[in-house]
């Protein structure tokens, strides 16, 4: 037997004891799987833009990129649903080529009575008490001071006669979507106007534009990220973010990632959307009526599978809660028909219990047609994936630990056991013991169809190569269980 020393010399006299310590059989390391953030920060936040900064709380994040900023909503959102994770956040400077979004709150009817106004603004409640002599003005200017005074709101506030005029405190597209309205609750949850009160709400709107992702993504650098929060859906940046998991997952990066948005409509406008993508490595929930803003929405349910799919890529997600945001009302609650074709148009969905608390349904990827224009389910499922990342880092370091230095022979040449030197059929070998480890732990079947696949072979034009089809079968979920009720009235029939 010959015993693969690599640094303990041949020549040795002295005497007599020495040792080298050989860890290529002991790793069982895994992979960081990190998330990023991706968001704007207010002006004059002490955040650097386009660099990202490893972050661990929502309070942390409101004193680096500002507080009531998108990055820190998102941030907030994320760690109420995933606190053990390792997030980074990239923080965006708005653009002098974005606008800011506004609106209005227009007192046309002061109280009566005495009560109390539920405003919510972008899902956040503020509340503010009137009385019968309070005039128009007298609430503008109250509701303008009580909005200014929540910091995490995403607005801010200046009262003019009995108009409040409210501005989105980043700029850009997105801010068209913060939400406003009164008592959201309703009745039933103890909010309702006041007698006499009544105010006109004028949406927000006028915002324009994205910030460049080209920068803040270059700066990544080859760290990887698996799970990545875009708030952005315009096509340009969903185009971007694309070009760039592309590249990640290529031969010559082996990084992976995926990435995850939420696009806001009714039924049709969430179909006719998620039909114009086709991303394998993109995630689209759809979202219709919540007061919560979609980057909140996105932040948020990405925390809420991201703790599952880094403990078993393989257990399907339905049922996750999603924590930290307010599901639509019911008129707007999409019903299974709606979801069910969501689903066959690359939108994910989501539940809402009679509690109001969100789940989980099905998390998708964008990707639904092959190069030729025809249906492709092969990369349907997000877990299927994160399986992949899964099954292929572990290959990665199984390998790179074994046979990081050895010496490659034909199968058939006779050399002595311990020998630094491998054969194809040694390597095969290996990975069907490998694969049955895989499939013992749940990450893929078939260990007898896999072995007879499995294809190990020199490489015919280099000699020093190895050519493997590793032809796996990963893991299925259970998501689908139909059963027939075939009952009787009688026995015997």
């Amino acid at each position: 037997m010959t015993v693969p020393f690599a640094t303990i010399p041949q020549n040795l006299r002295t005497p007599l004891f020495f040792v080298e310590f050989d860890n290529s059989m002991a790793n069982t390391a895994t992979a960081t799987q990190r998330t990023l953030l991706i968001g704007q920060m207010l002006d004059g936040a002490a955040g650097k833009d386009s660099i990202p900064e490893r972050i661990t709380s929502g309070t942390q994040a409101a004193e680096r990129f500002g507080r009531g900023s998108m990055l820190h909503t998102e941030a907030d959102a994320y760690f109420r649903n995933d606190t053990a994770g390792e997030v980074w956040a990239l923080p965006l400077a708005d653009t002098e080529s974005q606008t800011a979004t506004a609106g209005k709150l227009k007192i046309t009817s002061a109280a009566n009575d005495t009560g109390v106004i539920s405003l919510y603004i972008a899902g956040i409640r503020v509340q503010m008490a009137v009385v019968a002599t309070d005039t128009a003005e007298v609430i503008a200017t109250g509701l303008a001071k009580v909005i200014n005074r929540n910091a995490n709101l995403p607005v801010t506030a200046a009262a003019e006669a009995d108009t409040v005029t409210l501005t989105a405190k980043n700029k850009g597209a997105h801010g068209n979507g913060i939400d406003i309205r009164l008592n959201y609750l309703g009745l039933t949850g103890g909010e309702s106007t006041p007698s006499g009160f009544e105010m006109t709400i004028t949406a927000m709107s006028g915002g324009n534009g994205a910030p460049d992702l080209l920068n803040g993504l270059a700066n990544l650098k080859d760290r990887s990220f698996d799970f990545i929060v875009n708030p952005y859906t315009d096509t340009a940046s969903l185009d971007v973010v694309k070009t760039f998991l592309a590249d990640r997952w290529a031969w010559d990066k082996q990084l992976y990632g995926h990435s995850y948005g939420v696009i806001t409509g009714t039924y049709g406008q969430l179909a006719d959307f998620g039909e114009k993508r086709n991303d394998q490595h993109a995630t689209l929930l759809g979202v219709n009526g919540s007061p919560s803003p979609d980057y909140q929405w996105s932040a948020a349910y990405t925390g809420a599978i991201a703790q599952s799919l880094r403990n078993d890529p393989g257990r399907p997600l339905q049922t996750l809660v999603i924590s930290g945001v307010l599901p639509p009302d019911d008129t707007k609650i999409l019903e299974l028909t709606e979801r069910n074709n969501l689903l066959h148009s690359g939108i994910s969905t989501f539940t809402v219990d009679d509690d109001g608390t969100v789940r989980v349904e099905n998390i998708i990827t964008t990707y639904q047609k092959n190069a030729y224009g025809d249906n492709d389910d092969s990369y349907l499922q997000v877990e299927t994936l994160y399986l992949l990342m899964f099954v292929s880092r572990y290959l990665r370091t199984q390998v790179t630990s074994k046979f990081g230095r050895m010496k490659l022979a034909d199968d058939g040449t006779r050399f002595a056991p311990g020998s630094a030197i491998v054969t194809p059929n040694i390597i095969r070998a290996e990975l069907i013991a490998q694969y049955g480890f895989l499939e013992f732990n749940g990450h893929v079947q078939d260990a007898k169809g896999f072995a007879a696949g499995l294809k190990v072979e020199r490489n015919s034009q280099n000699p020093n190569r190895v050519d493997v089809l590793w032809t796996g079968t990963l893991i299925n979920q259970l998501r689908v269980f139909a059963l027939l009720n075939q009952f009787r009235l009688m026995p015997g029939n």
